[in-house]
């Protein structure tokens, strides 16, 4: 998972593009770039951390373009290294591009094979440069759009890009819509692209819509134009965005995550009641389950955990050891309103298991009377390879053990998680148009395992 954005006005964009990759902030934390253009050249800034502590005024005001794309990153193709920092630069028939991705390809490793026996030589280790190359290899004429169809022809998996040219912004999304997409306007012509609405609304744009799978927005003098790639399939949206990736308040291909994960509390207390004193969440994806699960059942709901807002979320640490710490750091139990409780704890998913293991010790502690655990998504039973970085089916507890053996392993009185069937209906959307992969093995695009 990453966040990325991008900004066609008449007006600077540097600090919008700060402030909307502020509020993608929780999509990555390794790193982040931004690159403009006020139409003759591209300028870049990037580094390793976050977005306030690689940007300061001095190195944002030499970003003087009214054209810009940014980019926060997790690592999912590569490793957590400065090379691989986004946007990517390039340049093909004497024009500057750059480009920046959200998504994981399941081919880049055939696609970067081929390409280094054909004598490129790569700068980086992730999948986003083949697609850079690749377009810049079919960009003929000055037809992005051409060139963009013919990359898609070749790349297969997720993919969510926003691409910056000398006098374009362009952004497309692969033909199944895997990750998420959005456009906005503003009545005085600034176009806004992000992966979630919460930039879009900050700086003070309107979300028109969802950019479609397989559609390719071109943003430049003319006005907004929009064009689609012939073989877009059925979509399938990744589920696990409202699991647990965007933000409470992201509106994503017509699902609001708040509400959705609302909903799966409301649904886990009827699948799975509880007799406890309180419910209490694990910060900050499980609050509104737990809000939901505590209005249907009537049981009070608590805040249990302090959370540290200055730690960052602890699955996108790209090591276990640095997951456990950020656990620890992040979250406290409040003793004096656990103690000699029977509690339920609410969270969104359960991946590797030590954190859940880790939690519930450290409530026991704190005098919890009983430690219930109840997940808002069914059991992760397999790798997912389209940008989230689930680890191999050894290393996921529920591919490896039954219910009641996840139960032993993390020390819970009772552990349940929702049904596939409960999850999807809390989507509100009728059809089968989400992917479920990690859930239920069924892979829109088939995975390419070397």
């Amino acid at each position: 998972m990453c966040g990325i954005i991008g900004i066609y006005s008449n007006s600077p964009v540097n600090k919008k593009l700060f402030y909307g990759l502020s509020s993608l902030q929780h999509r990555g934390q390794e790193a982040c770039g931004i690159t403009v253009s006020k139409g003759d050249s591209l300028k870049r800034e990037k580094g390793m951390g976050m977005v306030n502590e690689v940007f300061k005024e001095s190195n944002l005001s030499e970003l003087d373009g009214n054209i810009g794309i940014g980019h926060v990153r997790y690592s999912t193709s590569g490793g957590s290294y400065d090379y691989n920092t986004q946007p990517l630069m390039g340049f093909s028939k004497g024009e500057e591009i750059s480009l920046s991705h959200n998504g994981n390809l399941i081919n880049h490793q055939i696609l970067r094979t081929r390409l280094e026996e054909e004598g490129m030589m790569f700068q980086t280790t992730i999948d986003t440069e083949v697609i850079l190359f690749l377009i810049a290899r079919y960009y003929q004429k000055g037809d992005i759009v051409e060139a963009i169809k013919k990359t898609m022809d070749v790349i297969e998996g997720a993919y969510s890009i926003v691409l910056l040219l000398q006098d374009k912004l362009v952004a497309f999304r692969d033909p199944h819509g895997i990750r998420p997409l959005v456009l906005g306007e503003s009545k005085d012509g600034d176009v806004i692209i992000s992966s979630e609405n919460a930039p879009v609304e900050i700086i003070g744009t309107k979300v028109k819509r969802d950019i479609l799978p397989g559609e390719i927005v071109v943003v430049d003098s003319s006005g907004v134009n929009s064009y689609f790639y012939e073989k877009t399939k059925r979509p399938k949206h990744c589920i696990f965005e409202y699991v647990y990736f965007s933000r409470d308040d992201a509106t994503l291909d017509k699902v609001n995550s708040y509400n959705f994960r609302r909903r799966c509390g409301e649904t886990l207390s009827k699948e799975a009641p509880c007799d406890v004193d309180l419910v209490v969440p694990v910060p900050d994806s499980g609050i509104p389950s737990a809000i939901g699960y505590s209005q249907e059942t009537k049981i009070p709901f608590a805040e249990g955990l302090v959370k540290n807002r200055y730690v960052g979320r602890s699955f996108i640490k790209p090591t276990q050891e640095e997951r456990e710490m950020a656990v620890k750091l992040k979250l406290n139990p409040l003793r004096h309103v656990v103690e000699g409780k029977k509690i339920v704890l609410i969270d969104d998913s359960i991946v590797r298991g030590t954190t859940s293991r880790n939690l519930i010790r450290r409530m026991r502690e704190a005098g919890a009377k009983e430690v219930h655990l109840r997940i808002t998504s069914p059991p992760v039973v397999n790798q997912c390879y389209y940008g989230i970085d689930t680890p191999s089916r050894m290393n996921l507890i529920a591919a490896n053990h039954s219910v009641e053996e996840m139960r032993e392993l993390i020390g819970a009185d009772s552990l349940a998680f929702i049904s596939i069937e409960g999850m999807q209906k809390a989507t509100l959307i009728d059809g089968d148009k989400f992917c479920k992969a990690c859930f239920d093995g069924k892979y829109p695009v088939d995975p390419i395992i070397i």
